[in-house]
């Protein structure tokens, strides 16, 4: 596909060049990183705008240690304020609901336009409620969604107290990680909870090597967490309705299903892959856009294939940070080509982890203390002023 550049802007004769404007959407893994990286050399001649609408980023891999009871949600947050003054940029706490890639705008959520010259997108992972409620009607009104991690960590207080009232019933539907990692939380939390995990038609964990979702199984099983190998097609006020016609009770359905594109890239002008998200290439550059670049899960790279995950998003940050620096000034870009190997942990509710490297496997204690180490280190390397 051909790249289309945008024109550079013009200036009027003997005026002062105005600077050019690089817009950062969404303040994920990857744009943390930019941050940090425009704290240690700022560009000059550039105005730099971060849009993203909460004063904090939520590390998601701590939130099943969250919803256990083993962190506060303070401990999971990387404030945004400490990053942005250091950065010396202008933070919008605002949201998109639109962009245009010919006229090189993003609309926001208060109705106002602003203009890119260069524009990054690192938001988080959306859950559809539209797409999901038409896939499973009832989710909408009676789900608890997993995303926004800013909305779901206001509401799991109010169901932790509702059950250390009362032996709640609890349906965690989706066995991808996520779902496995929240179900084994929820257990820890809630003791005398009946903790269901609903994983669809395949076994918890099914995309991970069979050594590893024997280690799963056997997590969930130790722990009394039931597994129904069954979709859920339907949401009540008091009960999950199963493929298999019955009615699973249950008094908070969580809703840990696959993420979806944000709806607002739809109308965006940009090429995008089948299922909605930007396309990228090498550099993390839009494949039709060459003033775009994106990381995380709003994008897929072309080139080849990598999972939506944390750890991607975050090796992709010195490299985004790299290539716009590179793009604005004229100079080449360098590939970005993380290893096809990740080293991920799943914690277990309890002080219990699972670790997984290619084919490698492990379990222990020690394995959620390593989780627990990377975890908290990553927090503390933006959150601390002196970072």
């Amino acid at each position: 596909m051909t790249v289309v550049a945008s024109p550079t802007p013009s200036t009027l004769p003997n005026a002062t060049p105005r600077p050019q404007q690089w817009v950062l959407l969404g303040a994920g893994h990857a744009h943390v990183q930019v941050l940090l990286e425009l704290a240690r050399q700022p560009l000059p001649g550039t105005e730099v705008i971060l849009v993203s609408p909460h004063p904090r980023q939520l590390h998601a891999a701590m939130v099943p240690g969250f919803v256990a009871g083993h962190y506060a949600l303070e401990d999971c947050a990387i404030p945004l304020e400490p990053l942005v003054q250091r950065s010396g940029i202008r933070w919008m706490e605002r949201s998109a609901i639109a962009v245009n890639a010919q006229q090189q705008t993003l609309q926001l959520d208060d109705g106002s336009t602003l203009h890119y010259d260069w524009l990054s997108i690192n938001t988080g992972p959306v859950q559809n409620r539209e797409t999901i409620e038409h896939t499973l009607p009832g989710a909408r009104e009676h789900g608890l969604f997993i995303r926004p991690i800013e909305a779901f960590s206001a509401l799991w207080p109010r169901v932790a107290s509702m059950g250390d009232d009362r032996a709640l019933r609890v349906a965690v539907i989706g066995a991808g990680a996520t779902g496995i990692e929240l179900a084994l939380a929820v257990r820890r939390r809630l003791p005398t909870a009946a903790v269901t995990l609903v994983c669809g038609l395949e076994p918890p964990g099914a995309a991970y090597p069979v050594k590893v979702q024997q280690r799963l199984q056997a997590a969930l099983k130790k722990r009394k967490v039931t597994v129904l190998q069954d979709l859920a097609v339907s949401l009540k006020a008091d009960s999950v309705q199963l493929g298999c016609g019955a009615d699973l009770a249950c008094d908070v359905p969580v809703v840990a299903t696959g993420t979806q594109a944000p709806p607002w890239l739809a109308g965006s002008g940009l090429a995008l892959d089948a299922e909605g998200f930007l396309a990228v290439d090498m550099y993390q550059r839009s494949t039709s856009h060459s003033r775009v670049f994106a990381a995380g899960d709003v994008s897929t790279r072309m080139d080849r294939s990598l999972a939506r995950s944390g750890v991607y998003a975050l090796r992709a940050g010195a490299a985004l940070a790299c290539n716009l620096t590179a793009a604005m000034a004229g100079t080449a870009l360098k590939p970005h080509q993380p290893p096809a190997t990740s080293l991920n942990l799943l914690s277990c509710g309890d002080r219990y982890a699972v670790g997984t490297w290619g084919g490698y496997s492990a379990q222990g204690r020690w394995v959620w203390w390593l989780k627990h180490w990377i975890d908290r280190r990553y927090v503390a390397r933006y959150a601390k002023p002196g970072a």
